[in-house]
């Protein structure tokens, strides 16, 4: 099969890249339909590569595109001869009988182009496979993101008049209204946090911060025991810190209302049996997918995600937490790893359009303090990559109680407000609860 694929042309239309030019030089201003999604790689043949280069250029230049300034513009250059000469441009209007249809030209020029760059793509995937001295995780993890830039590369941009905005957004209204649904994204749980962000937004990246042993895993396990327990939305978890059974003991106190230490030390009731068993009932059911492999590699990280989605439907990330994720370059600078890591997954929640929310910690003088966006590890990258950042804050317990006041710093918030969040937490069973309205 791959000899008699080596022997075969790439795929191209060179009828429809010359009815493309063609359909240009009979009517300019269909330059402003196609100039957006084509560019000069997309054609297949040198010589209309050259000439769609040429065009470029005078439509920058606010110039006419006729066959005549074409042709000066290749002579200027010195690449008339490279692009098939006089004749052949000037036959360029004889292929095709208007620019009516130049989109469907277009895409069909775009349809081989993206053809011949899979093909491109499957030959490196192909040739990099052989090279055993490089890790086969890296290879998947370039082959999947050479697969995504090519989904994205043929998507153009659209102008959209009025009346579509205003057919879409009463679509979107009529919709809401009959789910009586009032968040846009994916509810927290938290009351007050999700009227301020109507919940988690698709391609966002969230980051939570707070000092160690503040309750950063519980505030997550909290949000995720409503979206996943609760609503039955699925949800992937990485969890870096602590293993799978772990977190299960912690989900089952939180949901149950059992003490962790009575679960720990087994000294529990009968009443408290059943409830944990109840709970694991529920929990049973829930669409949660934990990993929990101590120090994830980036690469790792990003590769599962993306099986995630695609796997598990999973439509919410967290991270716990991003000081223990490995970049490939663990020597370099903490700020460039914790750059690389905040580049990457907001690059990550866009690619899978998903929020992904992932935990950080601050820096150690805000211990007793209320932290603040300066004080996040490696502030200067994760404040700027990150779409929201929420700070998490409570004095620490000094003696035993049943709650204790806490607060939601929601410190920044690229579409929305900012503000200070009271809720509760309930130490015994290491969980956050929306504060009573008084």
């Amino acid at each position: 099969m791959d000899a008699n694929l080596t022997d075969k042309v790439p795929p191209h239309s060179e009828e429809a890249e010359q009815a493309v030019l063609g359909a240009l030089l009979i009517n300019w201003g269909a330059m402003a339909d196609v100039v957006s999604s084509l560019k000069p790689d997309r054609f297949y043949s040198l010589q209309n590569q050259v000439i769609f280069d040429a065009m470029l250029k005078l439509y920058a230049k606010n110039a006419t595109g006729d066959t005549i300034s074409l042709i000066n513009e290749l002579t200027v250059e010195n690449k008339l001869e490279q692009a098939g000469g006089v004749a052949y441009i000037a036959s360029l209007t004889d292929t095709v009988p208007s620019a009516a249809n130049i989109d469907y030209y277009a895409k069909m020029v775009l349809d081989r182009a993206a053809r011949r760059d899979l093909i491109k793509i499957s030959a490196e995937m192909k040739a990099s496979a052989f090279e055993l001295q490089k890790n086969s995780e890296a290879l998947l993890d370039a082959a999947e993101q050479k697969i995504f830039a090519l989904a994205e590369r043929n998507e153009t941009t659209q102008i959209y008049e009025a009346k579509d905005m205003m057919i879409k957004e009463i679509e979107i209204i009529d919709a809401r209204y009959k789910s009586k649904n009032q968040f846009t994204g994916i509810p927290s749980g938290f009351a007050k946090l999700d009227t301020y962000t109507s919940g988690f937004q698709k391609s966002e990246l969230i980051i939570i911060g707070a000092r160690p042993s503040i309750g950063k895993t519980a505030f997550a396990l909290s949000m995720m025991q409503n979206i996943a327990c609760e609503r039955k939305i699925p949800c992937g978890f990485f969890s870096l810190e602590m293993s799978y059974e772990s977190i299960g003991m912690r989900l089952l106190a939180q949901e149950a209302r059992v003490p962790m230490q009575k679960i720990r030390s087994g000294l529990m009731k009968l009443d408290d049996v059943k409830r944990i068993q109840d709970s694991a009932g529920r929990w049973f059911e829930a669409p949660l997918y934990t990993v929990d492999t101590p120090n994830m590699r980036l690469l790792d990280l990003r590769a599962m995600a993306r099986r995630m989605v695609m796997n598990h439907k999973v439509e919410i990330i967290f991270i716990d937490y991003i000081g223990l994720i490995t970049t490939e370059n663990p020597n370099a600078a903490v700020f460039e790893q914790v750059s690389e890591i905040s580049k990457s997954l907001k690059a990550l929640a866009r690619e899978l359009s998903i929020p992904i929310v992932a935990l950080c910690q601050v820096a150690r003088d805000a211990e007793g303090q209320e932290p603040n966006l300066a004080q996040l590890r490696g502030s200067g990258s994760i404040e700027q990559d990150a779409d929201v950042v929420m700070f998490l804050h409570r004095d620490r317990l000094k003696e035993e109680v049943v709650s204790q006041e806490s607060k939601i710093i929601l410190a920044k918030q690229r579409n929305g407000a900012t503000g200070d969040i009271p809720i509760m937490f309930l130490p015994a069973y290491s969980r956050f609860e929306n504060k009573a309205e008084e």
